[in-house]
């Protein structure tokens, strides 16, 4: 399979991103083609980056407050559970947040908050599927791969979270 990646300047910092041969997304992540790897272990991904126009103009749209959705494919790996979980958190709009325990509802398994956790963890395309969006039941915000600094300024940047402090808005749920 042909793969491509492009990294990209954010305004948190170097942001990757692999794509398939239908210009699919397999993979993101915050930082070089190393952590992008670490994402997708099963990707071959060339040594040099190719600039990908779309995927840029999107990014920049989004960190520049004037794009709410992403208009990509994507194509994640994972088990039949880690799916029905990450089609979940493509369902939360921009804006707001989703604790684990509602995600477990809502995947019909009430008692797998941590399941869930595991599967949000394991979302091989960060930002895009915004997994981002999940935080604990209480209203605190839990655990990100790329850092919590970095969960928190993209839920504030979305006006789910403000800044600075760690004080959820009344809309979390």
């Amino acid at each position: 399979m042909t793969v491509l990646f492009d990294t990209l300047s954010t305004p948190l910092g170097p942001f990757s991103v692999a794509v398939g041969p239908h210009g699919e997304v397999l993979a993101s992540a915050f930082g070089g083609r190393d952590v992008l790897l670490t994402r997708r272990r099963d990707l071959a991904l060339p040594e040099r980056p190719t600039a990908l126009p779309a995927l840029r103009r999107q990014l920049s749209e989004y960190f520049e407050s004037r794009r709410t959705r992403f208009d990509l494919r994507y194509a994640p790996v994972g088990t039949p559970f880690q799916q029905k979980i990450w089609a979940l958190l493509l369902g939360i709009p921009f804006g707001q947040t989703r604790s684990y325990g509602d995600l477990a509802r809502d995947a019909g398994s009430p008692s797998a908050a941590r399941a869930v956790g595991a599967a949000n963890g394991a979302n091989p395309i960060c930002v895009f599927i915004p997994c981002h969006r999940v935080i604990g039941a209480n209203g605190t915000l839990t655990g990100f791969a790329f850092g919590e600094e970095r969960k928190r300024r993209l839920l504030a940047l979305e006006g789910a979270w403000e800044l600075p402090g760690l004080v959820a808005p009344a809309a979390a749920s």
